[in-house]
């Protein structure tokens, strides 16, 4: 058994086919209310990247999340083959949990083609260098001089490597009139191979972990004693190049608005060129705990 996060996240990713178009999953027991987004998204990329003939990436995908999967339980993915066109191939994703449909994905793959233009906007501010900025366990250690427990089973179970570009606020006062915006620099923490569905799935797992922070901000601090209760509604995401998940990227993230419970957060994803790689867009359900 692989005590290695990276390559624990390598076969996490790597489903069990049981059928055509039917795959299953693992789905760790962690100490956690319900099963972490961020993985049954990846998976479910993974069931739909297995029924194409592997020569189209991924374009886009789009998600909601429907009920909380229970963590230690299987999830089972069933893949609808919608269209293979000439360009595009189309998949349809049900994932099921003890007979419950818990999470729906629909994935596009295009063809690589050469386009007649092209464009982009740069990263909104000028960031740090990822490796002059301090680990999130360090930050964390810093401010309480140690890990609790608890946080450290999750850090050795953390399979990227995050760093914030601003310090962490800790208290009231310190998020009071913080603007909606947080940046992350992140990568795996080891190498994950070359199959690129593996990369795409890997990043569609992280693109869950930080990106509903932009909403909080200004609200209570990222870590510490929690006050909302709050979980992924949908997810979206647009693939514009290729990349690795076990290299440098930063994560621009920033919250349009927060309204009748539901905060939107929208991200994108860059490399240490500054070339934009991904866009993403998520909406997140708050709920202040004890209503």
């Amino acid at each position: 058994m692989t005590t290695n996060p990276a390559e624990r996240l390598v076969d996490l990713l790597d489903l069990e086919q049981i059928e055509v178009n039917i795959f299953r999953g693992r789905s760790p027991q962690e100490s956690l209310q319900r099963v972490f987004g961020g993985q049954v998204a990846g998976q479910a990329l993974v069931a739909a990247g297995r029924t194409t003939e592997g020569d189209r990436p991924v374009h886009s995908l789009h998600a909601y999340f429907l009920r909380p999967g229970r963590p230690g339980v299987p999830i089972v993915y069933q893949v609808e083959r919608v269209r293979d066109g000439r360009s595009f191939t189309t998949r349809r994703v049900t994932a099921v949990q003890q007979g419950r449909t818990i999470f729906n994905l629909t994935a596009s793959f295009h063809k690589p083609e050469e386009g007649s233009f092209e464009h982009q906007l740069p990263p909104a501010r000028e960031v740090p260098d990822p490796e002059s900025l301090p680990t999130l366990t360090q930050e964390i250690t810093d401010h309480l001089g140690a890990l609790p427990e608890q946080l450290q089973r999750m850090a050795r179970r953390q399979p990227f490597d995050i760093r914030y570009v601003d310090r962490l606020r800790w208290t009231p006062e310190e998020v009071e009139h913080a603007e909606p915006r947080s940046a992350v620099w992140m990568r795996a923490v080891g190498p994950l191979g070359d199959d690129p569905l593996v990369h795409t799935c890997a990043l569609t797992y992280a693109s869950d972990m930080t990106l509903l922070d932009a909403v909080r901000l200004p609200v209570e601090p990222l870590w510490g004693p929690r006050g909302f209760d709050m979980a992924s509604l949908d997810h979206a995401m647009w693939f514009h190049r290729p990349f690795r998940a076990d290299e440098w990227f930063l994560y621009d993230q920033e919250s349009p608005i927060a309204v009748s419970g539901r905060g939107l957060a929208r991200g994108r994803i860059y490399d240490l060129e500054g070339r934009l790689l991904v866009s993403v867009v998520q909406e997140g359900l708050f709920r202040k705990l004890g209503s």
